[in-house]
Formats: structure tokens, sequence, C-alpha cells
């Protein structure tokens, strides 16, 4: 008999980092990702593992520097302003080759904006967010399970390619609550030649962001190592595509919705399917462009002005017309209006 728990999304987030081996826990308060740093409150420390509540998200990123240094599983989490924050940390991150698991539980803005759910930090999250040419691996849950499962992947991402890891899910799915089954998944804690410690009689390491007349030898290093990510961890879902006239695109809470969207549309004979993108880097390009030769439009949508949008424009490379429907500001598209989009471009 499978065991289910009721849980949050961002509680299921943080128990599926403890489960998915994080060590060190760093994090400042601000909603509407709470929930997430006061059940890693509750429960680090009980486990024997590290929590700190940083007096900053600045000093919050730069303690997961550290940790991952030492070659600990390291993770913080914020919401929109405060990544923001975060990001020269994150840049110094993925310049000094370092794992590390980011949470962005987004909420309106730009500026201080409010707590309601949003996703416009698509173009932050996916295009590197700090300076400098690099990319996060970027996972985009839709229900309370992923945002539990994609916290053991997210860990084990970030090993594998020694790079930062983002979870990108916003206000209303970290508040909801619905079942999941636990992962009894064990961690796959791989071996960390690089990471420094003080063993004695060990070969000397160092690990460093800045390479003194060899700076573009690590962005090239960097770009190879991206171009790997783009070849084996591109991920997505597909629902009622197969002999859709009309293609969605959305994510996160967009996709729950258009999910709806597509029922409600059936039901009236209109033939519609999603395409669910659950990595946002890498962006399944090919996914789209496989279901071109059958569908007669696309219509991206989103909690933002239209930035996803972007990729699903250079994926269709103009081969059918594109449509968008989005909300911003916190509200959140209903079920009945992108099926009224739907019914307009068909």
């Amino acid at each position: 008999m499978v065991n289910r728990v009721l849980m949050t999304g961002n509680e299921a987030l943080g128990e599926g980092a403890i489960r998915g081996g994080c060590a060190c826990y760093f994090g400042y308060p601000i909603t509407p990702q709470n929930e997430l740093t006061a059940y890693m409150a509750a429960n680090m420390p009980a486990k024997n593992r590290v929590f700190i509540q940083s007096e900053s998200e600045l000093a919050a990123i730069n303690m997961v520097f550290g940790a991952s240094v030492t070659g600990a599983r390291a993770m913080t989490s914020s919401s929109s302003p405060g990544i923001s924050l975060k990001q020269e940390g994150i840049s110094y991150l993925a310049a000094a080759c370092l794992p590390a698991v980011i949470v962005n539980v987004m909420r309106a803005g730009p500026g201080l904006g409010d707590i309601t759910p949003s996703q416009a930090d698509y173009y932050q999250a996916t295009r590197g967010g700090g300076h400098g040419d690099y990319r996060t691996i970027v996972l985009a849950p839709a229900t309370v399970q992923e945002m539990h499962d994609f916290a053991v992947l997210a860990f084990d991402l970030a090993d594998k390619y020694r790079n930062p890891v983002l979870i990108l899910a916003d206000g209303r799915l970290g508040q909801m609550m619905e079942p999941l089954v636990l992962s009894d998944k064990k961690p796959d804690l791989p071996d960390k030649p690089w990471a420094l410690g003080n063993s004695a009689g060990r070969k000397k390491r160092t690990i460093r962001s800045y390479y003194a007349g060899k700076v573009e030898d690590n962005n090239i290093r960097i770009q190879k190592k991206l171009r790997e990510v783009e070849q084996h961890e591109v991920r997505f879902d597909t629902y009622m595509l197969d002999d859709a006239d009309i293609m969605l695109v959305a994510y996160g809470t967009s996709a729950r919705l258009s999910c709806g969207a597509v029922n409600l549309a059936r039901s009236e004979g209109i033939k519609a399917g999603l395409l669910r993108p659950q990595t946002l880097y890498p962006f399944p390009f090919d996914a789209i462009r496989g279901h071109l030769d059958h569908v007669k439009a696309v219509l991206t949508v989103e909690m933002s002005g239209g930035q996803m949008l972007d990729d699903v424009r250079l994926a269709v490379e103009g081969r059918v017309p594109t449509h968008f429907h989005g909300r911003m500001g916190g509200a959140v598209p209903s079920v009945a209006d992108i099926a009224e989009e739907i019914r307009r471009i068909r």
C-alpha cells in the first residue's frame, strides 16, 4: 500500500531536499516561501544537519558557496526580490563550478511587488540572472509531488554537472496542499575529489572563480558543460497533444490551468493539447518543433507579460501562428479565459 501524506508545496520541497541529502540550508524569511524555511528550521537540526537563518539574502548565498566548497550538499531559498539579491553569489558559484540548489517561490514584481503568485522571473532564471556567460539548470514543478521530487533531482543534477540548479515555483504552488508520496530513494552522494577539506597529506586543491589570464578558458569549460546539459537533461510532459490542432505551452501553475482549458476545449470539439516544460533551461525546443507538422497554432500561457513566449517563438521559427495569454502583477489566468483564447484562435 502506497503511503501518501498531505503537505504544502513548500513543505514538500523541504522534505524532498532533506531526503535528497541536503546537509546545509541557509535562508532568510520572505513570503510566500516562509513555510520552506520554517520546515528546514524544524527538521534539519533534528537530523544533525546545518540550518542557519542568515542575516540577509547576500549572506545566505555566500554561506552556500562556503558549504559547497567542502563538498556538502547546500541549498538556499527565497522569493523574487530575495533571489535578485543572491544573483552575484550565484554567478560566483557558476564561475567556480560549484553545485548548489536555489529555490525561487516567485511573487509579483517588479520591485517589491506583493506576495501574490507570479511567473515573471523566467528571464532572470533562464538567462543566468547575474553577470557573465553562464546558465543555471532550471526545474519547473507543477504539482506538490513535483515540488518534492524535483528537490531530490536538483541535488543530483547539481553534483553531476558541478553547476547551480534553480527550482522555479510560484506562490500558489508553494502554498497549496496536495497528497504526495515521499521519496524513498537513498541519496546518491558522489565522490568529490575537487572538494576542500582538512585531510592531512592530501594533494593541494584550489577552488576559485577568477583565473588570471585564463578567464576565457574557464568560460569555454562552462559552455562545454552547458552543451552537455542541453543534450541530456531536457524534460517535459504532454497532455492530449498527439492529435491536437492547437498546442498550448505552459509551466507551473499556468500549466495546471491550461489542462483545464484543454479539457473544456475538447468537450466542445476543439482539438487542443498541452506541452509542459519541466526544465526551463534546458528548454524543450525540439519537443515543440516535433509537433509543428500537425498543429495549426501555438498558444503560450504565463503569469507574466510573456517571457517564456520568446523561447516558444524560437522553437516555432514562424512555422505556425504563435499567440499569448498572460496575467501580470500577481493575477492568475482562469480556465475560462484560456478556453476563450483557444476558441478565438481555432
